[in-house]
């Protein structure tokens, strides 16, 4: 009986609410991210490597061992980048680009239109320049061709003299695009990370390191961080063969992994093992600003501050995508392959003007997707995804907006653009889900399974094509596909705190302390922290959609901070409307350099009024 009581004391404190949040403003329980098993090892880490506290207990949250914390602090290429040759296709891939360049081969980078497709393309075409070897890039229009390889534009690009194919970011599931450039007798390498089912395409190569042959255990990489393990491989078969010491210079690939770096965050792949080297190697690189394009990108967003991974993910990578959500869908590669000073400020100054014009067609089409999710939940509360569409709605943009519906109810989220009004419109959807939804899965199994005509993708994130007479076995499926998983999921959310502060502990030291642990993304989140009993003395909304406000202590600091999208949402409500009364605040610490003045500022995820809680 005394162990029982035990056993269900340690359950009880395990599941103790951070600050006794159990339901916050956006419906989370708060709860200490460090498990209580952890905290001897946090011990450990502070004690055997000589780092505070604080920092051990946020490496020690992220799991990170005792023996890998000097790596995980400074991860290097040398140390991470694994042998090439341990992806299945590897050395096929390479020993056939390096034919293509020592006969100087035209060969076609076939892209996908988002930052990842982009830097992809623009990293081979960049390599195959700087050996002489001729190239184009082609990335296909999104609202005429949609993702991936197509037969029309294979068969161009063979006509027009490509003697080998290269798809990057895409290709995986293209069986019978590429079955047309088998047909002219021209061989095709893939170059991908999507999921991929037991057949791959009939092609020369496929290097992805999600195949389901695949023992890499790279399976983390976006397909930049894929293509510069490829480019590794293929400079160790041209050097095999002499080229470098018969007219060829031998390229410094680490010059551009500022090109892998912003497609490794703007991806949102985990920010672990070599992916963490990608970053951290490629900001450096970035800060040098040597990079043509991204120079022009940095200015054209009046970004003077040394890059960060958010400037990355918010900043750069919107602009990017811009591209081929409303726009041109190659201006993205252009402007990382380009060399012309000229010719990258153009770029990046319509892609300032095309990000603007993305925004608002964003803004319209969330303010009606959201009217409609409300209306499903409120009918059915624990409907496990959320599937809304319009024939108003802007291709390019939807995947923008599954990704808020998805914040905003806490559940996988579809949205479709129809191409029509009627019983045979076609439509081209985006989903984006929850940790421990697997929805790239349950995209292929609909494909598989003759609901959907396109799809695939990741875990988190996927596309699909649907005809509208399929769309009611859609929802059918996804419904029994994903409930259980769903289910699960939405009764695990919690907001994890790494610890609390006071407004005026949020300090310059503290940011650079937390900032050693990085950088912070995807698998190794930004610390969060609680400002407990605080009190708003002032917030405004700001850009429409936002909320500002000044957080006060009970010690009388004060800490500026912003909650992005808040307005007309509960977190916004609380903001606004404390009525003087304290409330229970938590985010992100972020360094602010606006007008010159740097300041810290706090990135506000949640709040809760403690008289609401228990």
């Amino acid at each position: 009986m005394g162990a029982l009581r035990k056993e269900k004391t340690a359950e009880a404190e395990a599941t103790t609410p951070f600050l006794g949040v159990v339901r916050s403003a956006r419906g989370y329980q708060w709860r200490e991210r460090l498990p209580r098993e952890a905290q001897p090892r946090a011990q450990a880490i502070a004690q055997r490597h000589g780092v505070p506290e604080l920092l051990g207990r946020v490496l020690a949250a992220r799991g990170v061992t005792l023996d890998a914390v000097p790596l995980f602090l400074d991860p290097s290429i040398k140390a991470l980048l694994p042998d090439p040759s341990s992806l299945q296709d590897m050395d096929k891939t390479a020993r056939r680009l390096a034919d293509a360049i020592l006969a100087r081969a035209p060969v076609a980078v076939f892209g996908d239109y988002d930052v990842d497709g982009a830097s992809s393309s623009a990293l081979l075409a960049r390599f195959l320049a700087h050996h002489d070897t001729p190239a184009r890039i082609y990335i296909p229009d999104r609202l005429f061709e949609g993702y991936g390889p197509n037969a029309a534009a294979i068969e161009m690009l063979v006509r027009e003299g490509a003697r080998l194919i290269v798809t990057v970011d895409c290709g995986t599931t293209s069986f019978e695009p590429l079955a047309a450039a088998k047909k002219l007798a021209t061989d095709v390498i893939v170059i991908d990370h999507h999921q991929a089912d037991e057949r791959l395409p009939d092609v020369h190569s496929v290097v992805n390191p999600n195949r389901q042959d695949d023992v890499s255990g790279q399976g983390h990489l976006c397909a930049a961080g894929v293509v510069f393990l490829v480019l590794v491989a293929t400079v160790r078969e041209l050097r095999k063969r002499g080229a470098y010491t018969s007219g060829l210079r031998e390229p410094d690939l680490l010059s551009d992994l500022d090109i892998v770096a912003l497609a490794t965050v703007a991806d949102v792949v985990p920010l672990v093992g070599l992916n963490r080297a990608y970053v951290v190697k490629g900001l450096a690189v970035m800060r040098q600003r040597q990079n043509v394009g991204i120079r022009a990108l940095l200015d054209a967003a009046a970004l003077h501050q040394p890059p960060t991974p958010y400037h990355l993910g918010f900043i750069l990578g919107p602009r990017i995508n811009a591209g081929g959500r409303i726009g041109d869908a190659g201006l993205g590669a252009k402007l990382l392959s380009t060399h012309d000073e000229a010719e990258a400020a153009r770029i990046a100054a319509l892609l300032d003007r095309l990000n603007k014009e993305r925004k608002a067609i964003e803004t319209e089409m969330l303010e009606a997707a959201m009217a409609e999710a409300d209306r499903m939940v409120t009918d059915t509360p624990d409907l496990p995804l959320l599937l809304v569409g319009s024939h108003e709605w802007h291709k390019g943009v939807v995947g923008l907006v599954a990704s808020r519906l998805a914040e905003r109810f806490h559940r996988p989220s579809c949205v479709i653009a129809w191409d029509g009004d009627g019983a045979g419109a076609s439509g081209t959807g985006s989903l984006r889900s929850l940790a421990g939804v697997d929805i790239g899965s349950a995209v292929r199994g609909a494909v598989a399974a003759g609901i959907l005509a396109k799809g695939g993708g990741h875990a988190m994130a996927a596309g699909l094509t649907v005809s509208r007479q399929q769309l009611a076995d859609l929802q059918t499926y996804f419904a029994s596909e994903l409930r259980h998983a769903t289910s699960l999921a939405r009764r695990a959310a919690g907001l994890d705190i790494d610890g609390a502060l006071t407004p005026g502990g949020a300090n310059d030291a503290l940011v650079s302390l937390i900032e050693k642990a990085g950088p912070y993304g995807q698998g190794n989140p930004q610390p969060r922290f609680a400002f407990p009993a605080t009190r708003v003395r002032f917030a405004k909304v700001v850009g429409e959609v936002h909320v500002r406000c000044v957080l006060e202590g009970q010690d009388g600091s004060r800490l500026e901070g912003v909650a992005f999208r808040a307005h007309g949402q509960p977190l916004g409500d609380v903001l606004m409307n404390t009525g003087g009364m304290p409330i229970h605040v938590a985010g992100t610490l972020k360094r602010d350099s606006w007008g010159g003045r740097e300041k810290i500022e706090l990135m506000i995820d949640d709040a809760a009024e403690p008289r609401r809680q228990g």
